[in-house]
């Protein structure tokens, strides 16, 4: 995307500005590095990870790339009770110069961060969140809508979000996320007010997202009317809202009337991981390689883009592709005329 530079570009000393969204486990060494190699911003989600495989993780990441990588925590949510302040000891070690906070409030670990001079992102879902992060020092914000897949933070669409969220921190480089995958998306929020934007379900379908071939199939397959937004998939992250493709656990529980107790194969087990473990049906659990049994029955998260994400590439490629096609929809909109009579 030569010639165009927005703030972000200029903060995360990046080329283009793309984020490759924390996609939980379909994150992975091989994806944010080939991302950042590109151009845009690689991103790996640590949040369930020890403190052994996230450095692992850090150091096999720096090694494949020599762009610019980052990191995502979930604050409000850690099932293996890893404090959120080792996870950011160990980045700070590893030479990370973004993290990336979800889902609660960075404000708690900006202070540390900075000093090392690393940057701050926060996901946030209204104006009045994004205002408080920045006040806290946060120096990046994501406004996440309502389309996003995945644990979704905002009951506003993204297309109302942005706007209003780039009026309240108006000097603040603003990401937008939700119902983005091609260069018109990447296009719109730039024009909305953003100065990036932030793409996860496209994500999936490169050849480097670490997810089951069959959660890839369905991502290819399934068109926009075929997500769901609820808090169906509750196990192991209760009461937070995701959205997930419509499969055979979300057909019963239509069938069943949605009953909020007493679930349709309540506690069945499904699956199993490559370890060997149990996965049940309403576990959130993302379906990764070497899963055996029925993957398509458990959470397949993603949003309300997936209509348009119908082929798969190789990260790298698809950052090329989603360049091109951004600076094309920009140049069709700066070449249009209203004719008024």
């Amino acid at each position: 995307m030569s010639g165009l530079s927005t703030p972000l570009t200029d903060v995360l000393d990046i080329d283009v500005p793309i984020v490759q969204a924390p996609v939980g486990s379909a994150t992975c060494p091989s994806l944010a590095a080939a991302v950042a190699d590109a151009g845009a911003l690689g991103m790996l989600a640590l949040t369930w990870r020890d403190e052994a495989t996230t450095r692992k993780l850090l150091v096999e990441t720096a090694n494949r790339t020599d762009g610019v990588f980052g990191v995502n925590i979930v604050v409000d949510s850690n099932a293996k009770g890893i404090p959120t302040t080792t996870h950011i000891d160990s980045c700070l070690d590893e030479g990370i110069e973004v993290f990336s906070f979800s889902f609660g409030e960075a404000a708690p670990f900006v202070d540390r961060i900075h000093a090392e001079g690393r940057i701050v992102l926060q996901s946030v879902g209204s104006a009045t969140e994004a205002k408080d992060a920045v006040e806290s020092g946060v120096d990046i914000v994501v406004a996440q809508g309502r389309e996003a897949g995945g644990h979704v933070q905002s009951d506003v669409a993204t297309m109302p979000l942005v706007p209003r969220i780039a009026d309240a921190v108006s000097d603040t480089p603003v990401i937008a996320a939700g119902g983005i995958a091609d260069g018109r998306g990447i296009a719109a929020a730039l024009s909305l007010g953003a100065d990036g934007a932030w793409l996860g379900t496209r994500f999936l379908a490169t050849e480097e997202a670490h997810v089951h071939r069959r959660y890839r199939r369905r991502v290819l397959e399934a068109s926009e009317t075929e997500t769901i937004y609820s808090t169906l998939f509750d196990e192991g992250w209760p009461d937070v809202p995701h959205r997930v493709i419509e499969n055979s656990t979300v057909a019963e529980w239509d069938a069943a009337g949605r009953p909020p107790d007493e679930r349709p194969g309540e506690g069945d087990i499904v699956a199993e991981s490559a370890a060997g473990e149990d996965v049940r049906r309403y576990e959130d659990s993302l379906a990764v390689p070497g899963m055996k049994g029925n993957v398509e029955a458990l959470p397949l998260y993603a949003g309300q883009s997936v209509g348009l994400t119908q082929t798969v590439q190789p990260a790298d490629e698809l950052v090329a592709t989603l360049s091109e096609e951004t600076m094309d929809a920009l140049e069709r909109v700066d070449g249009y005329r209203v004719s008024v009579d």
